[in-house]
């Protein structure tokens, strides 16, 4: 039976992967004749995923999913520790990252490998992650859970989703979903790839 948490976690997981991707298109295209541009989109993808996956996709999964999955297969206990242990660590892995971008496009290129460098491992370390939820976590609580989990889960999970996945649009968000998909390369924008 098909549960909507695990299609809103799978589309979330997949409209991350698409900006993290498209961050590092961008990055290997550099910023070109238009550095305001450049730098204002890659700021504006570091934003996203402050406010979206780290401050609204990761606490239901950490408050609401992993302690069911816990309960019902504690087999499973040393990968949502890892899982868990990733969420901590991932808003001040962003927030350097966000750091880092502002030092190259302050300093000049001086920065420019710092910043390269540590986008490229956060996005390896981000997408291992989200691999690791789907492969591991997600088909054992699809065996495991109960059907009175699913409904609490399901109902949960459609509260806050991410608008790129889906998710309700919020005209507050409306200029920085605008800025990202105009600028950034496919797959998640209609910038130049």
């Amino acid at each position: 039976m098909p549960h909507s948490t695990l299609q809103i976690i799978r589309d979330e997981h997949a409209a991350v992967a698409a900006v993290l991707r498209s961050l590092s298109m961008m990055l290997e295209r550099g910023p070109g004749d238009e550095p305001e541009r450049f730098f204002d989109v890659l700021r504006a993808m570091l934003f996203y995923i402050d406010e979206f996956p780290e401050k609204l996709h990761h606490p239901k999964e950490s408050d609401l999913l992993f302690p069911r999955i816990a309960r019902a297969a504690p087999e499973l206990m040393p990968v949502i520790r890892r899982l868990e242990s990733d969420h901590m660590m991932g808003e001040g892995k962003v927030r350097e990252l966000q750091h880092l971008l502002l030092a190259w496009e302050l300093i000049g290129e001086s920065r420019h490998a710092a910043f390269a460098e540590a986008a490229q491992a956060y996005a390896s370390f981000y997408l291992d992650h989200m691999r690791t939820e789907e492969t591991q976590l997600l088909p054992a609580a699809q065996k495991a859970l109960s059907a009175d989990d699913w409904t609490q889960l399901d109902a949960a999970f459609q509260h806050e989703r991410d608008p790129l996945a889906g998710g309700v649009r919020d005209p507050c968000y409306d200029r920085l979903f605008t800025r990202i998909v105009l600028t950034a390369p496919s797959p998640i924008g209609v910038g130049q790839a």
